[in-house]
C-alpha cells in the first residue's frame, strides 16, 4: 500500500526535507528504549539524560546528522559468560532528537549509567545595517526638499 504524504501536492514544491524530519521523528518514537529526560539548565542550555546501565563508554555514540542529534549503544557479547538466567539483555538501540536550528552540542558525558548531552542555543546578536543608496547617475525625480526649495524661490 503507498504511503500516503502530506508534502505531496504540487502546491508544496520544496518540502521534502520537512517530510524526511516527520520520518526520522516517528520512527524515532516507536522505540521507548532507552528512556530519557530533557531537562533546561540554564537560559540557552538544555540536557538530555538517557538511562543506558550497562552500557560502557565504547559502545556509545553520540552524533549530529543534519540537524538530528543520534544516539547509538550496542553492547559487546562476552563469549565467555555462562546465564542460567538472563533478565538483562544485550539490545542495540538508536535514538534521535531533532534538534532546532541555532541548537548545538556542547558536549557529554556517562556518569552512573545516565549519558548526559549538553546543549546550548546559540544567542544571535541582532544586527541593524544601513545600506549606503548610490546615484546611478540617471536623472531622478526632485527629492520634496528639493521641490520645496523650487517653490519657494
Amino acid at each position: 500500500m503507498p504511503r500516503l504524504s502530506l508534502f505531496n501536492s504540487p502546491l508544496l514544491l520544496g518540502f521534502d526535507h520537512f517530510e524526511r524530519a516527520l520520518d526520522r521523528v516517528s520512527k524515532a518514537a516507536a522505540d521507548g528504549y532507552p528512556p530519557y529526560n530533557v531537562e533546561q539548565t540554564g537560559e540557552n542550555s538544555l540536557r538530555i539524560t538517557l538511562a543506558v546501565a550497562g552500557f560502557a563508554m565504547g559502545d556509545l555514540t553520540v552524533q549530529v546528522e543534519d540537524n538530528q542529534l543520534v544516539v547509538r549503544g550496542r553492547q559487546t557479547e562476552d563469549k565467555d559468560r555462562v546465564y542460567l538466567h538472563r533478565g538483562i539483555a544485550a539490545r542495540q538501540f538508536q535514538r534521535s532528537f531533532v534538534l532546532a536550528d541555532g541548537i548545538e552540542v556542547a558536549g557529554a558525558s556517562l556518569d552512573n549509567g545516565l549519558l548526559n548531552i549538553d546543549l546550548v542555543r546559540r544567542v544571535v546578536e541582532q544586527k541593524v545595517r544601513t545600506v549606503e543608496i548610490r546615484n546611478t547617475g540617471k536623472p531622478t525625480r526632485p527629492t520634496v526638499a528639493q521641490a520645496a526649495q523650487k517653490d519657494s524661490a
